[in-house]
């Protein structure tokens, strides 16, 4: 018998936890890094094996899945100090899952190679429950042969892959443009449900019509329940779409591209952050739209919210 792929994954947040999780349960031996202490517990106790430094957990894997916040950390886990490409084996497989700059995946991408890695651009959708479940889409570019040497890893860890092409930087690409739409289909939505609550309309049926009708979109159905249930946990924060309406605004004025409704949306977000709600759930923004017309946040009665 083949020796299994072995995977590491490195950051255990939301979307990496469930690549890592996912993996341990298809059988395939599965390094864990992260910088907390706790996280690296739980994943120890998941059968996993758990490392504060990438450095230390790629020495002999397969193939390195990143899932860290932004470019810069990405840049900092694999070429900064204890950075994994200190130690990984040449031709070792670099699979990209974060959501960057389509010219930043790029940029990661040629340094991989020059170290003498092979680079992988996977960014991923889906959100934490399908991430747990396995049940992720891949927005995949790159190497072909790359990608079929670790098919069973892809396999454990999502539902859909998209092949968009050899090119890396295209897969990145792909998921701004989807980013675009979750943006200001959040954003929307915290709008309209604001609105709703501000109408007097009984917000779960009103979410209940809109879900089986033309106005739905999956940020609406799935995170407006958050909003119309009162629920302001956090469970993608604000600040994420500051980044990824930044990517969009940023990269589409290089092609002279105007971005009129995401800047709009971003223009939300960045007022949220400065609020201090920039670690908070993204469902904030309807909090915020409802502060400035001294209402309660939607699905909370006025006392839950100012005891909040």
């Amino acid at each position: 018998m083949s020796k299994p792929l072995t995977s590491t994954v490195i950051g255990l947040g939301a979307m990496g936890w469930g690549a890592a999780v996912s993996l341990l349960r298809a059988g395939l031996p599965t390094r864990g890094v992260d910088i907390r202490p706790d996280v690296l517990a739980r994943f120890d106790a998941e059968g996993g094996k758990a490392f504060a430094s990438p450095a230390d957990a790629v020495a002999d894997a397969d193939v390195v899945f990143v899932y860290v916040v932004n470019a810069a950390q990405a840049e900092a886990v694999l070429f900064g100090d204890n950075g994994a490409v200190t130690t990984a084996r040449p031709g070792t497989i670099f699979a990209n899952c974060v959501t960057v700059a389509p010219s930043a995946a790029i940029a990661i991408a040629r340094r991989l190679e020059a170290a003498g890695m092979v680079a992988l651009d996977t960014p991923v959708s889906g959100g934490a429950v399908r991430a747990a479940a396995g049940e992720i889409t891949i927005m995949a570019s790159g190497p072909s042969a790359a990608f079929d040497a670790i098919a069973p890893a892809i396999e454990a860890i999502s539902a859909r892959v998209f092949r968009l092409g050899e090119e890396v930087g295209t897969a990145a690409r792909v998921k701004m443009i989807n980013q675009l739409l979750a943006g200001v289909h959040m954003a929307t939505a915290a709008e309209a449900i604001t609105l709703a609550a501000r109408l007097g309309i009984d917000l779960k049926t009103m979410h209940e019509v809109i879900s089986a009708s033309a106005g739905n979109s999956w940020m609406f159905e799935n995170r407006g329940i958050h909003i119309v249930d009162g629920d302001y946990a956090t469970h993608s924060a604000v600040d994420i779409f500051v980044k990824d309406l930044g990517i969009v605004r940023d990269e589409a004025a290089a092609f002279g591209f105007p971005t009129v409704i995401t800047e709009a949306a971003l223009s939300l977000f960045q007022e949220a952050s400065a609020a201090g709600m920039g670690r908070e759930d993204d469902a904030m923004l309807a909090k915020m739209l409802a502060d400035k017309v001294g209402m309660p946040a939607p699905g909370r009665a006025p006392e839950k919210d100012k005891a909040s």
